[in-house]
């Protein structure tokens, strides 16, 4: 051993192992602190400017971005804004009373939701192309929940109250996280929770609007595909053949726009315009068809006026305030994970970066304000931020340019969509959401990973068979299951050498790769916590049996276990134990290990553990080769002691 000290030596003449002392507790506090809340160092920018004038002012920009392309707005951006402002305006309008009604609250108030959040999102929002309004999913989330608590029918101003209250929580959550810089939780939503959710929800939606198809008056509070087709055909005494017609009409029609836009992309203000156009033709033939006496319900009564403020509608009741709290922390979530992904896609289009915390913290804020001034949950739906983006949105002044228009249809026209049939609504909902049934999505993740496949199928009939909450939680507790399993079961591989080469990978992988005499290389790619470190004791040990097992007739005469570090992150005191645990079972077998290029986090714990006092400081490696030759230097030697033993003996 001692000349195996010497040839470590002189191979790391040059590049010696480093044994620093451990850091101090402040420190590594600091530093892990900083990595798991600030991973893009957002404010690195600031410690280049000498003066502070300058770093207040780009503080300015980063906390409100407006602040940093107003001074630069001109004229022919301009241009491009105001025609994009109007496009999702004549969307804004029929979304905004469709949604409204699937939330079950005043058609009025989704118009107000398209006035004050668009204001606020252009302040302090990150992304140019995404158009702020209400959404389906949320919409229909936020009646099903209050409506366990609170019928909108027989007490509406209480359940208009407890909807403010839930856009209140989940604008306070969103912030919550924004400022705290907690996007990771959002991550928690995978795109395979995301997809099966949607497509689930997306098919409730659609096959509740056939009670406005139909023209029932009788309807299920509940959410399950059961409840909603017993409803519908319980009831078919109350179905009216006129307003299935006249649903069908426009159904097909909103539909075909869809096609066009698909087929020629250049045509996207085809589909922009349709549900704008079938609000206008149903208001004109309900007007002069009478639609009310042959079984065609309208809209009612649209005040004129802009946002009342709300606050004393806020209710946070003990006997309600269940309800709103699990609406406003589910649907905060769900606003975030489909606004914040909408905006880095049409980012990554155009080479560009959004911040997903600030995108939190001003969800957020257009939520309190929002809920402040009657309007309830918004976010950045993917139909009108992607109409947005094709339009040619280049600034967030788009958001003002639609605000200023709902403002225009609050203050003067909002009285003449009084007449809109609600079977136009119903036809305007059931075409927006039918592009959420990714089924394409679906079968490129059983194609891919089957894992991913389970997870958003079991959101998609959690939703449809159980609740919107609890297919939503099935499909996380799944996630999290399978994130749990793969911390306690990490991967691991045996390297062998690969010919004519300095390369040493997965033997499984690379079936060409040799082992080496005398060693056993394993390759660790997981932090070593308390809930997986019996289990790559046991695996290691198990690598080292399977090696010397005299059956295989590739049988290895191990002296040296290697094990390569570079992928260990991190390590616990009971990760360190359990290195104890291994040394001493292969002191018994006459066996040595050997670490290979420990992490800095991890090399402290072992020098305060004492681990590598109990191997000694040349048992540690740089490299794969640097500890391969050492070992075979030192085997080498070995057989010439051994060799000259027997000779004198």
């Amino acid at each position: 051993m001692e000349k195996f000290g010497e040839k470590m030596t002189g191979l790391n003449e040059d590049h010696k192992v480093s044994f620093k002392p451990q850091r101090s507790f402040a420190t590594i506090f600091k530093s892990g602190i900083k990595e798991a809340l600030f991973p893009d160092d957002p404010f690195s920018f600031l410690k280049k400017e000498p003066s502070s004038l300058r770093r207040a002012k780009l503080a300015m920009n980063y906390f409100v971005p407006a602040s940093e392309w107003l001074p630069k707005y001109n004229l022919q951006l301009f241009k491009y804004d105001v025609l994009a402002g109007i496009t999702i305006a004549s969307l804004a309008i029929p979304q905004g009373i469709s949604y409204a009604k699937l939330a079950n609250i005043p058609p009025i108030i989704g118009l107000y939701s398209s006035f004050v959040p668009p204001l606020i999102y252009a302040v302090f929002g990150s992304s140019k192309y995404v158009a702020i309004g209400t959404l389906a999913a949320s919409s229909l989330l936020i009646s099903s929940t209050l409506e366990e608590k609170v019928s909108p029918t027989e007490n509406p101003d209480l359940y208009l109250g407890l909807v403010f209250t839930a856009t209140l929580i989940s604008g306070l959550l969103q912030l919550a996280l924004g400022l705290l810089r907690l996007g990771i939780l959002v991550d928690f939503l995978s795109h395979a929770t995301i997809t099966g959710f949607m497509g689930g929800t997306a098919t409730l939606i659609c096959l509740q609007q056939l009670k406005g198809i139909f023209g029932l008056k009788h309807f299920t509070t509940h959410t399950s595909i059961v409840d909603v087709l017993q409803a519908i055909f319980s009831h078919t005494n109350e179905w009216r053949w006129q307003s299935a017609v006249v649903g069908v009409i426009f159904l097909v029609f909103l539909l075909f726009t869809r096609y066009v836009k698909e087929k020629r992309p250049n045509l996207f203000w085809v589909s922009a315009i349709a549900p704008m156009l079938c609000v206008i033709i149903g208001c004109i033939f309900a007007y002069f068809a009478h639609a009310e006496k042959h079984g065609i319900e309208i809209v009612g009564e649209l005040k004129r006026g802009l946002n009342p403020l709300s606050f004393k509608d806020i209710n946070f009741d003990p006997k309600y305030i269940s309800a709103p709290i699990r609406a406003g922390i589910i649907t905060a979530f769900i606003a975030l994970a489909e606004g914040i992904a909408i905006g880095r896609s049409f980012a990554i289009m155009n080479n560009e970066q959004t911040d997903g915390n600030k995108e939190m913290v001003a969800f957020g804020l257009m939520n309190i304000v929002g809920s402040f001034t009657s309007c309830y949950l918004t976010s950045g739906p993917f139909s009108k931020s992607a109409v947005n983006y094709n339009a040619g949105a280049k600034t967030a002044m788009t958001n003002v340019v639609m605000a200023f228009c709902m403002l225009l249809v609050l203050l003067f026209l909002a009285p003449l969509f009084k007449y809109t049939p609600l079977v136009t609504l119903s036809a305007i909902i059931i075409s927006a959401v039918v592009g959420l049934i990714d089924y394409q999505k679906a079968y490129h993740l059983f194609k891919i990973d089957k894992f991913d496949f389970l997870i958003c199928m079991a959101a998609f009939l959690g939703v449809i068979f159980i609740s919107m909450e609890m297919g939503i939680m099935i499909s996380v507790g799944i996630s999290l299951m399978r994130a749990l399993l793969y911390i306690a079961r990490p991967a691991s591989c045996k390297l062998g050498y690969i010919p004519d080469s300095m390369l040493y990978r997965d033997v499984e992988q690379y079936p060409g790769a040799t082992g080496i005499p005398g060693m056993l290389l394993l390759q660790l790619g997981s932090p070593i916590y308390f809930a997986n470190c019996s289990y790559l004791r046991d695996r290691i040990l198990r690598y080292i049996r399977d090696e010397q097992d005299i059956s295989n007739p590739q049988a290895n005469d191990i002296v040296y276990v290697l094990l390569d570090l570079g992928g260990v992150t991190s390590i616990d005191t009971t990760g360190v134990e359990v290195l104890f645990e291994i040394q001493k079972n292969m002191d018994a077998k006459k066996m040595k290990m050997i670490l290979i290029n420990p992490r800095l986090a991890v090399m402290e714990k072992l020098i305060t553990g004492r681990f590598i006092d109990k191997i000694g400081k040349k048992s540690v490696f740089l490299s794969v080769e640097d500890a391969i030759e050492a070992c075979k230097f030192s085997l080498e030697t070995l057989k010439v002691t051994n060799g000259e033993n027997v000779v004198n003996t």
